[in-house]
């Protein structure tokens, strides 16, 4: 137990103490004059315990504000000492001074109304002055409200913010410079008359980060109750955020910019209770669009999860990020999993974002494929977050421990009309199927139910037709919803490119040109181009196929022609025409007749094998004929 005694010092002309004031357990042997007489508090007290007549007295000061050491101040104070008001004690001691009662009713320029004069003279006026006074007094931050101690500092702070910081007189630190009170950048101590071109509007985000956390919710409420920009204000919360978060830097775009200060600086960074700062944060966060503020609400949201903060917490930041989703980036999105699950990527949590992005989007009309080509400023955003969702499916789909009707809930969690083409969709399944190798056909067809396969490119329909991971149900779809895009190619896209003045009259050429207008917008020029080619080749196989047909015809013809002569060679009457005889007609003795016919044939084949004269052969056939 410390004791300090102000008797001994010689400044009471040597009196002996009379009076103990013990102040968190420290005992301070004082005198009773010099006391009552500046203070009101121990001047009523002591009276009112009737011990002003005692030799000795003992008082207790309980809850005194800035304990011990500013009570020695104060003390001092009462004995006509000297003490020093700098910025880091006007709050403390000021807060002393109106416990003990220090009023000028118990004398002239007494300690408070000192202490009154200082602030408003000399802190209210310096940003370095406020910002060293409000750190400084974190311990006392509810007393000194009392007093609104805090709310002047803060309005002077918010003040000065909006203010050029060069008509200020402040010898600032910027860009690894000094600067004359003038702003000139000075050089050995030097004007060098050079000045700064422009002042940054993010001179002041280092100085306010060395606030607590309270202090510095405190100071962003006073800024937007008198009107500060949102971006300003965002840009100074991103700024403490990330100085008392690690790991939050890489969620900036990877710079930060150089830190500017006040140089005559020399302050502890505080030590604060990073859940505490995330739970402040998040209800601090200004209603503000931008691709790094949504990188840098990412990055909150992965502490937050790593941290395990409320489940108010988690959720209003996923509703922040959902509201901006078209904004993020694929690998802000690729969060891990930081609990207990066999996944590698929290799944769950972009579901939520997902589900926040949709019913934000409520509101807006559903793209009809009937309606104007332009899409409407309120389907874009719905078209990137498809893309985006596409590509989050894709990378997270080589987790062999995805469960289906998870990868099912993340494609089926935005509308059926967000998506021009399901070519995002049909390789994320692929992706799928080529990682759980061992799903059964049964299971790949459901999960390819999610698939539009009318919304199949030419290019996907061909890559699908040949991939041995489809089931073959799947793939004798695609390859028909491929040959009606083959066939709405050729029929429509390649007679929709006109001359300018052009105008389509009839309902087909107006599809047609309706068509192609989607082909223009969606990159389909270079298909376009091969389907032209591709006319071309096959109007110069119909032509060779009707020549093919035509020779195919005539030799149909002359087979025709070979076929009957050879019947007619056959006929009994050809033959008998062809030896030199008529057929008789038939009747009893026909049977006789036969045998004449075959005699003769006989007769006439062994002529035949025998080499002869022609003109024997003759003679013989007569004389066989006529026997």
């Amino acid at each position: 137990m410390g004791c300090f005694m102000f008797g001994d010092s010689g400044i009471s002309g040597g009196l002996p103490c009379d009076i103990t004031v013990v102040v968190e357990g420290v005992n301070f042997h004082l005198h009773k004059f010099p006391l009552v007489s500046r203070c009101g508090k121990l001047d009523r007290e002591l009276e009112a315990s009737q011990d002003i007549r005692k030799q000795s007295s003992t008082m207790f000061l309980k809850s005194f504000p800035g304990g011990p050491d500013t009570f020695l101040i104060a003390a001092k104070f009462c004995y006509g000492l000297r003490i020093d008001l700098t910025p880091r004690n006007i709050i403390i001691i000021y807060c002393a001074a109106y416990y003990l009662e220090m009023t000028d009713q118990y004398g002239d320029d007494n300690l408070l109304s000192r202490c009154d004069g200082f602030l408003h003279k000399n802190i209210l006026r310096s940003w370095k002055d406020c910002i060293v006074a409000l750190q400084n007094s974190k311990h006392i931050i509810s007393f000194a409200e009392k007093l609104q101690i805090i709310d002047k500092c803060l309005n002077a702070v918010s003040t000065m913010v909006c203010t050029d910081p060069s008509l200020f007189g402040w010898p600032m630190m910027m860009y690894g410079k000094l600067q004359s009170p003038g702003g000139s950048i000075l050089w050995n101590g030097i004007n060098t008359g050079a000045r700064i071109r422009s002042a940054e509007s993010d001179w002041w985000y280092e100085d306010v980060s060395y606030l607590c956390i309270d202090l510095f919710v405190k100071l962003v409420k006073t800024m937007q109750a008198r009107g500060i920009r949102p971006k300003s204000i965002a840009g100074a919360i991103m700024h403490y955020t990330k100085k008392f978060l690690p790991g939050l830097e890489r969620w900036q775009d990877g710079h930060s910019g150089k830190t500017r200060t006040v140089a005559s600086f020399s302050l502890t960074p505080v030590t604060v209770d990073q859940n505490a700062l995330l739970e402040s944060i998040a209800k601090l966060l200004p209603e503000k669009r931008g691709r790094s503020y949504c990188r840098f609400l990412l990055g909150i949201l992965r502490t937050a999860l790593i941290l395990d903060v409320s489940e108010a917490c988690k959720d209003s930041l996923e509703k922040r990020v959902g509201i901006q989703l078209e904004l993020a980036s694929l690998d802000g999105l690729l969060i891990p999993t930081y609990k207990d699950c066999d996944t590698l990527y929290d799944t769950d949590c972009v579901l939520r974002i997902i589900q926040h992005f949709v019913s934000s989007e409520r509101s807006v009309p559903a793209f009809s494929p009937s309606s104007d080509i332009e899409a409407s400023p309120s389907s874009e955003p719905l078209r990137k977050v498809a893309k985006l969702v596409d590509d989050y499916i894709a990378e997270v789909a080589s987790d062999v421990n995805l469960k289906a009707d998870k990868f099912r809930a993340l494609a089926e969690a935005l509308p059926e009309d967000s998506r021009f083409f399901h070519d995002g969709l049909y390789r994320a399944l692929d992706v799928y199927f080529k990682a759980l190798y061992w799903l059964s056909d049964t299971e790949k067809e459901q999960l390819c139910n999610i698939i539009d396969y009318q919304k199949l490119s030419i290019d996907a329909c061909a890559h699908a037709s040949q991939n041995e991971r489809l089931p073959l149900r799947v793939v004798l779809q695609v390859l028909f919803f491929e040959q009606l895009h083959l066939r709405t190619a050729l029929a429509g896209c390649l007679h929709v490119v006109e001359q300018p003045g052009d105008r389509p009259t009839d309902p087909n050429a107006t599809q047609n040109a309706f068509v192609g207008r989607i082909v223009q917008r969606d990159g389909w020029v270079s298909v376009v181009r091969e389907n032209r080619g591709l006319k071309g080749d096959m109007e110069r196989m119909k032509s060779r196929v009707q020549e093919l047909e035509e020779e195919f015809s005539k030799i149909k013809q002359e087979m025709r022609k070979v076929s009957k002569s050879s019947s007619s060679l056959s006929s009994p009457r050809l033959v008998s025409w062809r030896i030199g005889c008529n057929l008789l007609p038939r009747s009893s003795n026909a049977c006789k007749d036969v045998v004449k016919v075959v005699q003769s044939s006989s007769i006439s084949r062994v002529l035949v094998d025998r080499p002869q004269s022609s003109r024997e052969l003759r003679h013989r056939k007569n004389l066989s004929l006529f026997q």
